[in-house]
């Protein structure tokens, strides 16, 4: 018998709850003080946001002391201090007020961190609550405030120890929970009906149990589409975690830089959300540090000294957009295109169009910066924002005028667990391509030899291919009659050989295991109604890797491509 008493069980049970429950709110307060603080440098006299800041603040001390975490319970009792002279206005939020508070949240994240690791508070503690005690007893009027803590930045998420690890949680109206158990109800319903049908099926007719099934896949259906209604949220809050990343930036370079946010009612799949942070900082430091010039430029070229940086969201067909825009000096053109010579990505000579010109700041080890600062320089950003959008089955293209600015634009299927596939056949195996991407079909012309890639005529344009037999080096000798599926890819129009078309079908997505995550060109796999694994194509690493091979037909082609006509937001 276990010496352990039912109670002392119950309560370390509880207790890891109460640490998950912790670390879930405190993120989300944290997260609130940050753009009431961002909102008090606006408006410093403000009664109620001061008034909110300190009920957060008070609700933060609580529910740290309720876990035992006494130096968050601490700090936040003398941050309550501050907080009220501002309330009662001895104190008011300058400048540098504000940029303590702003810091204290990032020791606050610091301290969280070391308290769910179980780890001693960090000495950052100590510091900070002697500069809130020093601001609170005489204020702050002037001199810079010391840079946010880099252990601990804004809008990163608090790592517990290794043995506990976070829970992923989503609120969910409850309107929609009920809708759920409602339909649950109902399938439960159709399934009893359908077991009946089947036990009975000699006295039954084919069209009445086919009638029974469809009204069950209707109910699947319904249920498939709420669940993924439950995963959309508003994409504001990510947006609103960067108007903190643009005013420290800015502040640290000495610019003047003002972040507008558009869309912001926009709804994405909660896995977006998760994975465009990243993304989205890496473009918005470019942006202020490469793009945005300093006020005495800015001024000398006849623009407003203050520079902005637009967030821009909205739903195009399908996918979600997502930009983020500058006003600044844009991108050089010809400069990008004689770095992309001297590193082989295109040949001398070449007039490639300016989309793919733009396209190669995304290679990897691509910079033209003169000098290399804490932000940015070192030529690795651009092509891990790459790798990341479209590790989502995303794209992200580039659009610049020298003088006037530089919009990225990247764009997300509205759900990553469910897609439209497009079934081929290559070799008796069964690959799915996203039916996003695919734009027509046509068999190969006879005589075509034999070869991993290729091209033909298409309507009087030039199309090449890649046999993807071939690319994958599978065995066995191809059919007398083969299909070229027509994909989109960078603007351009790409085909891929392969034995047979099956037609269009839902595909659910399942990751690859660790032992094919490395292979190129895989994007996942799924299950048939047969049983056997599929696996689905990356179409854009797969064509990225055919058309850096080989130069010279990637300029014939963009040069005849009646695509090249359209604008970069038209392409997926």
């Amino acid at each position: 018998m276990s010496d352990a008493t039912p109670s002392e069980t119950e309560f370390q049970i509880d207790r890891e709850a109460l640490i998950q429950a912790f670390h879930a709110e405190s993120g989300e307060v944290l997260a609130a003080m940050e753009q009431l603080i961002l909102a008090l440098e606006t408006r410093p006299e403000d009664d109620e946001t001061l008034h909110s800041l300190f009920r957060a603040a008070h609700t933060l001390k609580g529910s740290s002391s309720l876990v035992a975490f006494d130096a968050v319970r601490d700090l936040a009792h003398t941050l309550e201090g501050l907080l009220e002279k501002l309330r009662s206005k001895v104190l008011r939020a300058n400048g540098p007020i504000v940029s303590l508070l702003l810091r204290a949240l990032d020791v606050f994240r610091l301290a969280i961190a070391h308290a769910m690791a179980e780890k001693d508070a960090p000495l950052e503690v100590q510091r900070l609550q002697a500069e809130l005690r020093a601001a609170t007893e005489t204020g702050l009027s002037s001199g810079p405030a010391a840079p946010p803590l880099s252990a601990a930045p804004a809008g990163t998420a608090i790592s517990p120890s290794p043995s506990s690890p976070p829970a992923r949680t989503l609120r969910v109206d409850v309107g929609k929970l009920d809708r759920m158990l409602n339909l649950s109800g109902e399938i439960a319903i159709s399934r009893g009906r359908m077991t009946d049908m089947l036990e009975r099926r000699t006295s039954l007719t084919v069209d009445e149990i086919l009638e029974a099934h469809r009204e069950a896949d209707r109910l699947y259906l319904d249920l498939q589409d709420l669940i993924m209604k439950a995963r959309m949220v508003p994409i504001a809050p990510t947006f609103q975690q960067h108007v903190r990343t643009v005013r420290d930036l800015s502040s640290a370079q000495k610019k003047q830089v003002h972040l507008l946010l558009e869309g912001e009612e926009v709804e994405v799949d909660t896995s977006v959300v998760e994975h465009i942070r990243d993304p989205l900082t890496h473009m918005i430091r470019n942006a202020v540090d490469h793009g945005i010039e300093t006020p005495e430029a800015r001024q000398a070229k006849g623009k407003d000294p203050v520079g902005s940086v637009t967030l821009k969201a909205f739903h195009e067909g399908a996918f979600v957009v997502i930009q983020v825009l500058d006003d600044g000096g844009g991108l050089d053109r010809e400069r990008i295109l004689k770095k992309a010579v001297k590193l082989g990505l295109v040949s001398e000579g070449a007039q490639p169009r300016d989309e793919e010109v733009f396209g190669f700041i995304f290679a990897p080890g691509f910079s033209t910066a003169e000098k290399v600062t804490d932000v940015s320089g070192r030529g690795v950003g651009m092509d891990v924002v790459r790798r990341n959008v479209e590790a989502m089955r995303g794209s992200v293209t580039v659009a610049s005028e020298l003088g006037h600015g530089t919009t990225v634009t990247m764009r997300f299927p509205l759900t990553l667990a469910i897609i439209q596939g497009f079934r081929v056949i290559v070799a008796g195996e069964v690959f799915i391509l996203p039916l996003d991407v695919v734009a027509e079909c046509v068999e190969l012309p006879p005589g075509q030899g034999p070869g991993r890639q290729g091209l033909i005529d298409l309507r009087g344009r030039p199309l090449p291919y890649l046999r993807l037999r071939d690319h994958f080096g599978l065995h066995g000798s191809p059919p007398a009659r083969e299909s070229i599926v027509v994909v989109r890819h960078a603007g351009s129009l790409v085909g891929l050989a392969v034995d047979a078309l099956l037609g269009e079908s839902q595909t659910v997505i399942k990751p690859l295991s660790r032992v094919f995550q490395g292979l190129k060109g895989m994007a996942g796999s799924s299950i048939l109604g047969d049983g056997r694994v599929a696996l689905i194509l990356d179409v854009a690493s797969l064509l990225r890797e055919m058309l850096s091979s080989n130069a010279r037909l990637r300029v014939d082609t963009t040069q005849a491509n009646p695509c090249t006509q359209e604008a970069p937001a038209a392409h997926d």
